[in-house]
């Protein structure tokens, strides 16, 4: 108790960071967040918004008029969305079309950037892997799919193939990829068979009666299997892979990387103000 006074302080003072999205349940970035900030000394809570479709171009809205709101963390499905309140974006936003985190200008209006990306690959490593060079198998092409893809391919991977059931999703990510990075990425399905790294972007996984998102007894031992479900922590397809030889990441190790991507875009954006 003695250590959170010193370190944890929610008071008026306070500044606020949300995190939107529909569901919300499964998010870990509240307590992992509002902790980090506390720990580097900065009077600020990370607070879940369960937001709808229909109502989230209302929240941006408010919550940018909002005098003590400097932040949000965008989740599924409001990705795409969140770009259009931006004034300003990076490159990486600009390519993909979406964005995961919003900060303040200077002048109040609001900018964005996407670290879904760059959080994969720094889980990927974090366990090991490494997408350079390799043969690539990506599954999912929304708004943390082709985030994934650009890193993935930014990184290096000697070609992607690109899965999703939702097939004008799909292009439009493989359409798109090759805009900006050529021939290398290509339509893909769920057989995994001769792919060095498979990357799940979906949901598929986070409720019992969801299939997997590949041919599990496609896989080779020797496959990086990679995923961004958090809930529950190994996600079931991770776990039958895993009892193939495989090695693999899984969503906390990519939540963690994005952490602290995040962090520092906040507080960099603190120290600008």
């Amino acid at each position: 108790m003695r250590f959170l006074e010193r370190t944890l302080r929610i008071d008026g003072a306070s500044r606020i960071y949300t995190i939107i999205g529909d569901p919300i349940s499964q998010v870990k970035s509240p307590a992992g967040m509002t902790a980090a900030f506390a720990t580097r000394g900065v009077n600020a809570v990370v607070v879940s918004i369960h937001t709808s479709v229909e109502d989230v171009d209302d929240f941006i809205r408010t919550a940018g008029r909002t005098k003590n709101i400097d932040g949000i963390i965008v989740t599924i499905p409001h990705k795409f969305t969140a770009l259009t309140h931006c004034s300003t974006a990076t490159e990486r936003a600009r390519i993909t079309g979406s964005i995961n985190v919003l900060s303040r200008n200077p002048d109040g209006t609001w900018h964005g950037e996407i670290f879904d990306g760059l959080g994969m690959l720094g889980g990927i490593r974090s366990q090991g892997g490494e997408p350079n060079g390799k043969k690539t198998l990506l599954v999912g092409a929304g708004g943390a799919g082709i985030a994934i893809a650009q890193a993935l391919v930014d990184a290096g991977v000697r070609e992607l193939a690109i899965h999703d059931v939702d097939i004008n999703r799909r292009d439009h990510v493989i359409t798109r990829m090759r805009e900006f990075y050529g021939e290398r990425v290509h339509v893909g399905s769920d057989d995994p068979a001769g792919f060095e790294l498979v990357v799940n972007a979906t949901p598929m996984g986070m409720r019992p009666e969801h299939p997997f998102p590949v041919q599990i007894e496609r896989l080779s031992p020797g496959t990086f299997v990679a995923c961004v479900i958090t809930v529950p922590a190994v996600s079931p397809w991770v776990a039958a892979a895993r009892e193939k030889g495989c090695r693999g990441s899984v969503g906390v190790d990519m939540y963690m990387a994005e952490q602290e991507l995040m962090l520092q875009f906040f507080l960099n954006s603190i120290s600008a103000a």
